[in-house]
């Protein structure tokens, strides 16, 4: 970075590493297929440019959320299939068929919409049908899925099923009995409705082991470096990594305080070193005094409030040779992992990673 190249923070996005995790996912899911799950923008580190790489070492199916999801993805991945989890609303159906769209159906309603808009076209349209196991979300009740098993050749006139999924609610714990609960469910569900192809999983999914890989699977977060049982070993690799620049150095006296509402008063005397990234830019304000960054290999931790724009660490202890104005710090990467900003913060990894702003400017590397 030089000149006019100056940035106070970057989250670089390592495309090799997202690929090289899409193809541990098919390694632990073999002989299932893989589709990339793109949604929030690539659970905030691009979608377009993440979709494009996936594409280019052969993923030929993604899921997104959304309609309008779908609608953006389209012109990067023209021969992809994409599926939109959120269904077929009766004034979601031309958009979707007009833009080669396959939705994810989740209720009776939905079905009956999207049969009515193929015999309209005088032609099949393909769809999913995603019907819950206990997630008690999105997907056909109980009932509903009883109704479709006995009325399925009139209720799926016309409409050609290219996927039957369910979504599990306990995947990250690999002890919890409600995996097996569900997975039994699914297997119920799936021999009541005609035969195609089955999804159950996505990334906790995929570690739980074969039973639950079916046909296809659905790595989210693990595609991102995530790790989606806490628990284990990580099996993917470091895919985001959120730095920020120091901008200024401070020392300060015993007794000292530093940002709003004092919460931090230093102990002894102290270098403290205020970083370009804030909550604006996705640092949850719950790193108040729990958080790190790293700072030329050496953790600083993170001193009082987190602010709209900035961030202050102690930096007493980093050699002063690393702890200079424009120095990278990184706080989430190969030193700090999802799970540990995440722990720190409160929240979930997904959180972390949808949460990262659009300031920040995104780097891809290969």
């Amino acid at each position: 970075m030089t000149g006019n190249d100056f940035e106070a923070a970057r989250l670089t996005v390592r495309l090799g590493a997202v690929g090289a995790n899409f193809r541990a996912s098919r390694r632990l899911a073999a002989p299932a297929a893989v589709a990339g799950v793109v949604k929030a923008d690539a659970y905030g580190t691009g979608m377009k440019p993440v979709a494009r790489h996936l594409a280019s070492i052969g993923c030929d199916t993604f899921f997104v959320a959304r309609l309008e999801e779908g609608v953006a993805l389209r012109p990067a991945v023209p021969d992809a299939r994409i599926f939109v989890l959120d269904g077929a609303p009766a004034d979601a159906v031309p958009a979707l068929v007009s833009h080669r769209l396959t939705p994810v159906l989740n209720s009776l309603a939905e079905i009956a919409a999207w049969s009515a808009a193929a015999r309209e076209l005088r032609s099949e349209l393909d769809a999913a049908i995603h019907f819950d196991t206990g997630m008690n979300r999105l997907g056909l009740p109980p009932g509903e899925l009883a109704t479709l098993a006995g009325e399925r050749a009139k209720r799926l006139e016309s409409i050609r099923v290219v996927l039957m999924m369910s979504h599990l609610a306990f995947a990250e714990d690999p002890d919890a009995k409600m995996n097996r609960v569900q997975l039994d469910r699914f297997r119920t569900g799936l021999a009541m409705l005609p035969a195609a192809p089955a999804s159950l999983s996505s990334s906790g999914g995929i570690m739980l082991g074969r039973d639950y890989a079916f046909d296809m699977v659905r790595p989210g977060l693990g595609l991102y470096g995530g790790n989606p049982q806490p628990g284990r070993d990580n099996p993917f690799e470091t895919a985001v990594v959120l730095t920020g620049r120091i901008l200024q150095l401070r020392h300060v006296e015993p007794g000292e305080s530093v940002g709003y509402g004092a919460t931090f008063r230093a102990a002894r005397p102290s270098v403290l070193a205020t970083v370009g990234l804030g909550y604006t830019d996705g640092l949850m304000r719950a790193l108040a005094g729990r958080g790190a960054g790293v700072v030329g290999g050496v953790r600083a931790p993170v001193a009082g409030r987190v602010s709209m724009d900035l961030i202050t660490l102690d930096v007493t202890d980093v050699p002063p040779a690393q702890r200079k104005t424009g120095a990278e710090v990184e706080f989430v990467g190969d030193h700090i992992p999802l799970e540990e900003i995440a722990a720190a913060s409160g929240t979930a990894s997904y959180e972390i990673l949808t949460s990262l702003s659009r300031r920040v400017p995104r780097h891809y590397e290969t």
